[in-house]
């Protein structure tokens, strides 16, 4: 199938969109700011499901069950993000980009900063580790409509041909986010066990609380997408978008979905399960392993700008076909040198493995807003994002059965992360054929 094929949905007709590359570079570092934001909180809560929730909310669990249970609440937020999807993908393609985007950063915000407030199993009992669930669900919510919109209004602000390297910057808000959750755990995790325990854990989520008002003030500043204003203009917008998605461009949104699913669920596998991995079974420090997270995620912005530029060239679906191949050759050789205990091998093991999956990571948003056309964008690229996510969002809690089941051993993990590269691979090879373009020009 290719973008000219009659079966498949076209970019609506409409007079051509002026953008200008000040406009574009001020919408893509907004949507960076908050995308930041929201991966800085939603990293927090895998790192502390990795370190801590299992013994402060599943206390009456025997240890292997109660990281199981850790894990399989970071995976609920999973679950609940195309919920988010359908939600905020209608008010994005209905009501507008924008005001979208600034309920989901105050959704994710303030559920953050309330986890941070959360008494523990011995204060309240089951009620705990219930509230942590439902704050988990808020953060998936808010999460299912923030990351599409997010590169949705930066391509539809970008100049024709630089749409990659516009793209990439919000991905860039996921390494960042990371840098920051890991760098503030990195810091209370210098407090003795004790203090950790009771309160040390906490300040990184209530840090959400001054971080939301920072992302809100600059979104507030962002213009509504000037593609979204001409489908206004010309009433081209969708009544139920979600509904359209999957009854015209159910092919695109498979294909999508097997694109993302590297980027979403190969980064959990080489930073929630493997933290975990490398504490409970290899018997490492969790300061080694929270840094060596730090230093793959300083590498992963590096190789996002460099590859965002790229996609210009190449295609982004080029660029994800060769970025899933790499990874899946990458996979056992990562998780052998974590297996070594080394503290050099283990940080190069990680760097490696997240910047061979940031290859694809970095042209995700510029490969999904150019499979779907203006009028299904916002809940196209959620819907196709986050059922990638639901899919691979209880990767570490499988992951951790597997390790279990197979005597402790890695080479699970690595198989997981193999077949996640494939189908990756493959998302990116048809999605290079299935690309339309906007009616846009730039100024």
């Amino acid at each position: 199938m290719n973008k000219t094929d009659q079966a498949t949905p076209e970019s609506p007709p409409g007079t051509a969109v002026v953008v200008t590359g000040e406009d574009a570079g001020r919408v893509a570092f907004a949507a960076f700011v908050g995308t930041a934001l929201e991966w800085y909180d939603y990293f927090l809560f895998g790192t502390a499901a990795a370190l801590v929730f299992d013994r402060l909310y599943f206390t009456t669990l025997s240890p292997v069950a109660a990281t199981m249970a850790a894990f399989a609440t970071f995976g609920v937020g999973f679950a609940a993000r195309p919920i988010g999807a359908v939600i905020f993908g209608w008010l994005g393609d209905r009501i507008g980009r924008r005001p979208a985007l600034l309920i989901t950063v105050v959704m994710i915000g303030a559920a953050t900063g309330l986890i941070g407030l959360l008494p523990g199993f011995g204060s309240i009992g089951v009620a705990a580790p219930l509230l942590l669930v439902l704050l988990r669900l808020l953060q998936g919510v808010a999460v299912g409509g923030e990351w599409g919109g997010a590169v949705t209004l930066a391509v539809e602000h970008a100049p024709p041909g630089k749409r990659g390297r516009y793209a990439a910057l919000p991905q860039v808000g996921s390494p960042v986010g990371t840098l920051l959750s890991s760098g503030v755990f990195a810091l209370v995790l210098l407090l003795p066990s004790d203090s950790f325990d009771s309160w040390g854990w906490r300040l990184p989520f209530l840090l959400a609380f001054p971080l939301l008002v920072i992302a809100v003030y600059i979104r507030r500043k962002v213009e509504e997408s000037p593609l979204f204003d001409e489908l206004l203009k010309q009433d081209e917008r969708a009544k139920i978008p979600a509904l359209d998605v999957f009854r015209k461009a159910w092919g695109r949104l498979l294909v999508a979905i097997c694109s993302a699913l590297l980027g979403v669920g190969g980064f959990y596998l080489l930073t929630t399960f493997t933290i975990s991995y490398g504490t409970g079974t290899l018997g490492l420090s969790r300061g080694l392993m929270v840094n060596a997270t730090l230093t793959a995620a300083v590498v992963e912005i590096a190789v996002i700008i460099v590859v965002g530029r790229l996609a210009d060239r190449l295609g982004p679906g080029r660029v994800t076909l060769w970025g899933g191949l790499l990874s899946a050759v990458c996979a056992f050789p990562v998780f052998w040198l974590i297996d070594t205990r080394n503290p050099l091998a283990i940080v190069l093991a990680m760097s490696v493995g997240i910047a061979v999956l940031a290859v694809a990571y970095a042209v995700s948003g510029a490969l999904l807003t150019e499979l779907f056309p203006a009028h299904l964008r916002y809940s196209g690229v959620a819907l196709a994002y986050n059922l990638a996510g639901a899919l691979t969002g209880f990767l570490p809690f499988v992951a951790t059965a597997l390790l279990k089941a197979s005597g402790g051993n890695s080479w699970p993990a690595a198989l997981l992360l193999v077949a996640l590269s494939l189908l990756t691979a493959l998302g990116g090879f048809l999605g290079e054929r299935m690309r339309v373009s906007d009616n846009v020009t730039s100024g």
